[in-house]
């Protein structure tokens, strides 16, 4: 079965105290994400990294405050986190509004997705439920993730398991 990582969003503004939309505690996740990263970089496992790219006056800034303006730093994701990635920019929580990732998601050959990230119950949500929808073997790294509501983050993961979804964590993926 061909594996495919996604790593969600792991961006400074979300990810760090001084980022325009912090998520609290995400820091305390980014050891587990750069685990997880360099663990497909040795393997040659294919790690897809979502990132927000932002225009200056982006509609999305009616919902939410400015964050991840491409560009700046706040876009940018984590050194610890980058290595060998395919950068996928997007506009929308939705990363299925890119036009290029379904054609990826072939290309790759994805049946099994290992999805972690920022933030649990708003981009990765739309991240596994669209890969579920897309037919794949979908498991969501529990520890790699940080929610804004948490109620809400358990509601969606009940929802994920519902639906076939595995929950795991980074120190069982990393022992493949």
């Amino acid at each position: 079965m061909s594996t495919v990582f996604f790593d969600i969003d792991t961006q400074i503004d979300f990810m760090l105290p001084a980022g325009a939309l912090y998520v609290p505690g995400a820091e305390k996740v980014l050891p587990a994400v750069a685990r997880l990263n360099r663990y497909a970089a040795e393997r040659k496992i294919p790690l897809v990294s979502t990132v927000d790219a932002h225009l200056e006056n982006d509609a999305e800034f009616e919902a939410w405050p400015p964050h991840c303006v491409a560009g700046t730093l706040g876009q940018r994701k984590p050194e610890t986190t980058m290595v060998g990635q395919i950068v996928l920019n997007k506009r929308s929580v939705d990363c299925f509004t890119v036009p290029e990732l379904p054609g990826l998601l072939e290309q790759l050959g994805a049946e099994r997705c290992v999805v972690y990230g920022v933030v649990t119950e708003i981009c990765v949500k739309h991240a596994i439920f669209g890969l579920l929808k897309s037919g794949r073997h979908v498991e969501l790294v529990t520890d790699a993730v940080k929610s804004l509501d948490e109620a809400a983050a358990a509601r969606m993961i009940s929802e994920f398991t519902a639906a076939g979804g595995k929950l795991t964590n980074a120190g069982a993926v990393c022992a493949w």
